[in-house]
């Protein structure tokens, strides 16, 4: 899936889109890559002399992929956009350090009324940097956004 495809899928944007690739993608399930730069600028800040990307922003690229995911099945913009409602049993195993590229995946694991159940992960190089389950609900969009 390109970039503009990407794009199209959900709203964020640079400096705030974390995603830049999307490898494989089902209607429950997908797959994602990232690969941060190492003048990224939260690591002036965060940890300035061993430069760590933060574990909520890690959290944020699964939640991103996920949005694409439901970008597949929630194809009417007057149904709302996909919004974060719930964080659960966010687990974090490794550091996330500038230049290393994250693979990222999503999953459906249950859809109740407009809510997603979902699990997501994230990894570098194999190894889990991150796990977590979230809800996401549709929001409704302004009348002058739809």
């Amino acid at each position: 899936m390109s970039q503009s495809t990407v794009l199209d899928a959900i709203p964020h944007r640079p400096p705030f889109l974390f995603i830049d690739d999307v490898t494989s993608i089902t209607d429950d399930k997908i797959e994602a890559k990232v690969t941060l730069p190492v003048d990224l600028d939260v690591f002036r800040g965060h940890y300035p002399h061993f430069p760590i990307f933060p574990g909520v922003l890690t959290c944020e690229a699964v939640f991103q992929a996920g949005a694409i995911l439901l970008s597949r099945r929630v194809t009417d913009p007057a149904a709302g956009v996909p919004a974060l409602t719930r964080i659960r049993d966010a687990r974090f195993k490794r550091m996330v350090r500038p230049g290393e590229t994250l693979t990222l995946t999503a999953e459906i694991e249950e859809v109740l009324s407009s809510a997603f159940y979902m699990k997501g992960s994230a990894f570098v190089d194999g190894e889990t940097a991150v796990r977590v389950l979230f809800t996401c609900a549709l929001a409704p969009l302004p009348k002058e956004r739809r």
